[in-house]
C-alpha cells in the first residue's frame, strides 16, 4: 500500500519496499553489490580455555558456591570440582558462557538474586 502523496513511508512499508527490490534484482539477475551496500560481519566464536585457576576466578565472579555455580553452567557440581582441580576440562559451550560472565560480570551477578533458599522438609 503506496502512501498518500505527502505522507512518509512507515519503517515496515520502508522495509518492504527495499525487500521488494533486492528481490526485482535477484530476479533480473543483476549485480545487487553494485546497487546496495552489504556489511560482512566476522565473528569470534573461540572461547577462551580455561583451566582451573580461572573457573574458580570466574565462579568467585559470582560469589557463588560450585554447587550454584554448577547448576547456573548447567553441568554438575561435581564437574565444577573437576574443572577446578584440573582432572577435567572445560567444554566449549561452558567456557564461551564463562567468557560472556567474565565480561559483564555485573549484570551476572544478579545470580544471587536467583538462587532460592530450599524448602525444610516436613
Amino acid at each position: 500500500m503506496s502512501p498518500r502523496k505527502g505522507e512518509k513511508l512507515g519503517i515496515a512499508d520502508k522495509r518492504t519496499e527495499g525487500l521488494e527490490e533486492f528481490a526485482d534484482c535477484l530476479e533480473a539477475g543483476e549485480d545487487i553489490a553494485q546497487r546496495f551496500n552489504g556489511h560482512k560481519v566476522v565473528l569470534d566464536l573461540e572461547p577462551t580455555p580455561y583451566g582451573p585457576e580461572l573457573v574458580k576466578d570466574t565462579r568467585d565472579t559470582l560469589r557463588a558456591s560450585q554447587t550454584v555455580f554448577a547448576r547456573f553452567l548447567g553441568v554438575s557440581a561435581q564437574t565444577v570440582r573437576a574443572w577446578e582441580q584440573g582432572a577435567q576440562e572445560s567444554r566449549e559451550m561452558a567456557c564461551r558462557f564463562m567468557d560472556e560472565i567474565r565480561s559483564n560480570s555485573k549484570y551476572w551477578q544478579r545470580l544471587r538474586q536467583l538462587v532460592k533458599p530450599k524448602r525444610a522438609r516436613p
